[in-house]
């Protein structure tokens, strides 16, 4: 069984910094995309960036310039670091990975974490 826990959220002033972390661990042969959702008090779960495997990484327009997404493959870990957060940046953030479990698996699976908080305050 796959499991990926988040850490790193917290409660930060506008203009301040967090970084998020997510481990994968767990019965992993491979790691395809992994990247970072957020879920805002009524609102739906959106994308904010994703690091597929050697490829170029994507981000949400309103996250552009401020947070930087990495990945430590060795460790099954992805990064987060935000960076001048604002108030609107306050949500539940996600973890996702889409990678394969075995060397006989046939096809990759998604997996999500439990979430992480992030309070922005003005």
């Amino acid at each position: 069984q796959v499991q990926l826990v988040e850490s790193g959220g917290g409660l930060v002033q506008a203009g301040e910094s967090l970084r998020l972390s997510c481990v994968a661990s767990g019965s992993i042969f491979s790691i395809n995309a992994m990247g970072w959702y957020r879920q805002a008090p009524g609102k739906q779960r959106e994308v904010v960036a994703i690091i597929p495997s050697g490829g170029k990484t994507n981000y949400a327009d309103s996250v552009k310039g401020r947070f930087t997404i990495s990945r430590d493959d060795a460790k099954n870990t992805v990064y987060l670091q935000m960076n001048s957060l604002k108030p609107e940046d306050t949500a539940v953030y996600y973890c996702h990975a889409n990678l394969v479990e075995s060397i006989w698996s046939n096809r990759a699976k998604d997996y999500w974490g439990k979430g992480t908080l992030v309070t922005v305050s003005s």
